[in-house]
């Protein structure tokens, strides 16, 4: 702001007194906000991130010009497999929007989100926090995959025991489905080997269908055209939501707001004068 410490102080006690309210805890050098300064916070966030936007709603609302800047963080699933098409259709619709995608794990992106510093995250919906608001968009199961003409594919019905003598190749610990593997079958004291680990989707079904293991991978990855052999999990393992992660209260841009109503039809119905509000609705259909 281009302020002096004293003249930063003098604005926030003139603030303080127009409020009538103590917005900092001040204990020597270091101070944090009190009750009434984080919700003065959470009131005047979005009122100054639409302020910023202020330029981008003129021209579009005046001119019919859609411009500005779009950042999204997304995992390699999503960016991979969810959001090829949304990309091409959204660049091709807004060619005056910069959109960037930053390629992160999920809780990278969830770092990104609280900071400010992404319009939204666009991921699996696991073990989001209260204070950040999530709309799942897309359901996917877990699969196992198999090389062609496995053993396990001439079962009528393949259970977890049936895979625990064959070697896994394991998604990565980085990758949240394999927390999600790991605690289904820890709960089912089930032990397996792991032949390797890989963090990359393309590199877990390449290694299968050298005959090299067997996977348990989420169906989002799946499009048909692999020589391999997938057999559903649904009764062991809970459908994966994947969908948009912001802050609450996130003023939504107009190029977030376009870019959101691509991803599903139902998507903008959660948006409320331009914030994000959160609305449960009916669970989530590929």
């Amino acid at each position: 702001m281009s302020l002096s410490q004293p003249s930063a102080s003098l604005l926030i006690q003139a603030l303080e007194n127009e409020l009538a309210s103590q917005l900092f805890d001040r204990h020597g050098p270091k101070i944090r906000l009190t009750k009434a300064g984080t919700i003065l916070l959470e009131l005047a966030q979005p009122l100054l991130e639409g302020f910023d936007s202020l330029p981008d709603e003129f021209h579009e609302h005046c001119h019919n010009l859609v411009t500005g800047k779009l950042v999204v963080a997304a995992g390699g699933s999503a960016i991979s497999y969810l959001l090829p098409d949304i990309v091409k259709r959204f660049t091709h619709q807004y060619p005056d929007i910069h959109l960037k995608l930053i390629n992160v794990p999920g809780k990278q992106g969830l770092t990104l989100v609280y900071s400010g510093e992404v319009d939204f995250a666009v991921g699996p919906i696991l073990g989001i926090p209260a204070d950040i608001y999530s709309l799942p968009l897309f359901s996917f199961e877990l699969t196992l995959i198999t090389p062609l003409g496995h053993p396990l594919t001439r079962m009528d019905k393949v259970t977890l025991d049936d895979i625990e003598p064959y070697g896994l190749i394991m998604p990565a610990p980085t990758m949240s489905t394999r927390t999600v593997i790991d605690g289904v079958l820890q709960q089912k004291n089930l032990k397996y080997r792991m032949l390797m680990e890989a963090g990359d989707w393309e590199v877990i079904k390449k290694y299968v269908e050298m005959g090299l293991g067997i996977a348990i991978v989420s169906s989002i990855c799946l499009t048909g055209k692999e020589k391999i052999t997938g057999i559903s999990l649904a009764d062991y393992f809970p459908a994966r939501s994947y969908g948009i992660i912001l802050r609450r209260s996130k003023f939504i841009s107009p190029a977030a707001r376009h870019f959101i109503e691509l991803m599903g039809p139902h998507a903008l119905s959660s948006l409320t004068d331009g914030k994000a509000s959160f609305q449960p609705g009916p669970s989530p259909a590929h």
